[in-house]
């Protein structure tokens, strides 16, 4: 780790959120409690702030802490899924979490944040992300892209090393969600090896991604997706799927415990179809 970056990390534990941010014992987001009990959990997107018009020009994604408190107070939403695999903005991550609300406070909302994959970042950087994103309050990191099992075992091996309490159905006290993606076709061919890997959350086909790399075969993608959702079942793992109103409510059926729906009307839909 460079001087530059230890720095980072003990002012974001020390100083920016209190001691007590970093990996506290307090109570955790029901999101925990849904899944422990088999149930569907619904999460958004945490939405670009940009006002900007899409576009090559466009700039920077822009995140805030008052797009953070919209969030926390909409009543539907069990987690909230920060974007930041192509651009890692520690700034984003700080805005989000505090408006969320302090860490531990009954009722707050899971973040889930995804990073730059293990194979762009390395593993030096990615865990010093893993440690500061835990220390600013966020609840878990989603690994994208993860290539093989090789990979994977490193992956978890850095929860480890920055000694996270993974939540597992091994270990159903833990308070971080430690989640990788399987997007390419190479990596869902070693599903079952990377589900029995153990000692973390979520196991997700990015069936976009694996959509892409099969040159636009969504039934393959989507073949792919089910080969995963039967290995995480296996395991007892959660599986986490993006959904819309159109399809909400079969794969609730099928057995993913994480949604990410684009509106309220897909929650609504998905939560009567779960029985919530």
């Amino acid at each position: 780790m460079s001087k530059r970056q230890a720095a980072v990390a003990v002012l974001v534990v020390a100083g920016l959120f209190g001691p007590e941010a970093a990996f506290a014992q307090t109570a955790r987001p029901a999101t925990f409690d849904l899944w422990a009990a088999g149930k569907t959990a619904f999460g958004v997107f945490v939405p670009d702030e940009n006002p900007a018009p899409r576009g090559p020009n466009r700039g920077p994604a822009v995140y805030t802490v008052a797009g953070g408190q919209a969030l926390a107070k909409n009543p539907l939403i069990d987690f909230v899924f920060l974007n930041l695999e192509g651009r890692y903005d520690r700034n984003a991550v700080m805005a989000i979490s505090e408006g969320l609300g302090k860490k531990g406070t009954p009722g707050r909302k899971m973040l889930l944040v995804r990073i730059p994959s293990l194979a762009e970042a390395g593993p030096a950087e990615t865990l010093v992300r893993i440690k500061e994103i835990l220390a600013m309050g966020a609840d878990g990191i989603t690994l994208p892209h993860i290539e093989n099992l090789d990979q994977g075992r490193q992956a978890i091996s850095l929860f480890a090393d920055a000694r996270a309490n993974v939540w597992s159905a091994a270990n159903p006290t833990g308070n971080v969600v430690a989640m990788l993606m399987l997007e390419d076709p190479g990596a869902v061919a070693q599903a079952k090896d990377i589900a029995d890997i153990g000692g973390y959350s979520v196991l997700a086909c990015g069936i976009g991604s694996l959509t892409g790399a099969l040159k636009g075969d969504r039934a393959a993608a989507e073949k792919g997706n089910q080969e995963i959702l039967t290995e995480t079942k296996r395991t007892k793992l959660v599986n986490m799927l993006t959904a819309n109103e159109k399809d909400v409510a079969q794969r609730v059926k099928e057995g993913f415990l994480g949604l990410l729906v684009p509106n309220d009307a897909s929650i609504t839909l998905g939560r009567a179809a779960a029985g919530r």
